[in-house]
């Protein structure tokens, strides 16, 4: 059946839509302040997901429904705290740690580590020039798909001299594929009966960032939460040798590799709460603003997850990230099933 321009309906006047814009900034009095509907629908969004309702997953979704319905009214804040708010809650949650099982738990993800970075490094170049994606492009996603997205994208980025358009496309496919992670992990964790130890090992290996593998953890149960965190951190400082791989391949000369100095707070925290049993009364509270600062770190990153990132990324970037992002899901998730109880 053809169809004529006569058929579709007509468009909304333009004057329509600039009215809605104008009525989500136009400043309301709140009391003794001025503030917004955009600014007001966002407090309220935030303050949702601290209160006893809040969840990862909500903190996540209600990010992302105010990015894509009325847009963040505070970009740049929330890039500016967002990477502070998930170092610093990631540093708490080692205040709930037992050195003892983490030492374990990592040796147990050590080998599953080694063997997907580099797996998923030599499959994301070859998927790179199947699909005739730009080399920089392509390392970023893999990079970010082997070790912990944004931050892995973020530290290898400047290493290849990455244009602000090759690391907004990559960043923003690994956002994508993170908030989907969230939703799907536990879902399918439950349907396969996966174990809190195989749950925490799967996300740390096949969910992209930190913050995404700490909020699917949590959400599986508090064994699970310590399995993820102690071996995507171990993972993080994959970046380190990556970088400089990547200097040396890429022959970048003067390469500076920007170190994940957060993960040794990590590390301090847990060895405090394991070797100095009066702390346990602070540890207690430190973990619980830890995770609650994680959950208002997904709601920012939701909420910087705007309609001009998700155009940025294009459609072959992203069948990358996804065919990368589906085949160390796919091969981790057997190997556990079959060797991890």
């Amino acid at each position: 059946m053809k169809f004529s321009s006569a058929h579709l309906p007509a468009a909304p006047a333009e004057e329509d839509c600039s009215s809605t814009v104008r009525f989500w900034h136009r400043p309301l009095r709140v009391w003794q302040w001025l503030i917004t509907p955009q600014q007001l629908l966002f407090g309220l969004a935030l303050l949702l997901c601290l209160s006893p309702w809040g969840s990862a997953p909500l903190a996540l979704a209600l990010g992302l429904a105010v990015a894509l319905l009325v847009g963040n009214p505070f970009p740049a804040q929330s890039k500016r705290y967002t990477s502070k708010l998930l170092q610093w809650s990631v540093v708490g949650l080692g205040f709930g740690m037992n050195a003892h099982a983490a030492w374990q738990a990592g040796q147990e993800g050590l080998l599953f580590t080694v063997a997907s970075i580099l797996s998923t490094l030599v499959v994301g170049y070859f998927v790179g020039r199947w699909l005739g994606i730009a080399r920089n492009t392509s390392h970023l996603i893999a990079s970010g798909t082997a070790i912990c997205g944004g931050s892995a994208i973020a530290a290898v980025g400047p290493v290849v001299k990455a244009s602000d358009e090759e690391m907004s496309v990559a960043l923003g496919t690994v956002f994508v594929l993170n908030a989907i992670a969230l939703f799907a992990f536990p879902i399918i964790g439950e349907a396969l009966g996966l174990s809190q130890n195989q749950f925490g090992l799967w996300a740390a290996i096949a969910i992209h960032d930190t913050s995404s593998v700490v909020g699917a953890a949590s959400h599986y149960g508090d064994e699970a939460l310590q399995v993820a965190t102690t071996v995507k951190l171990a993972r993080a400082l994959w970046i380190i040798p990556v970088a400089l791989g990547t200097a040396a391949l890429f022959r970048t000369p003067g390469a500076k590799v920007k170190l994940p100095y957060f993960i040794l707070g990590f590390v301090g925290a847990m060895l405090l709460a394991t070797y100095v049993p009066a702390l346990q009364p602070f540890a207690g509270v430190a973990v619980k603003l830890s995770k609650l600062g994680l959950t208002l770190t997904l709601f920012l990153i939701g909420a910087s997850l705007s309609k001009q990132v998700l155009r940025a990324v294009g459609p072959k970037p992203f069948m990358q990230g996804v065919l990368l992002w589906l085949s160390i899901s796919a091969a981790s998730l057997w190997v556990i099933l079959h060797a991890v109880s």
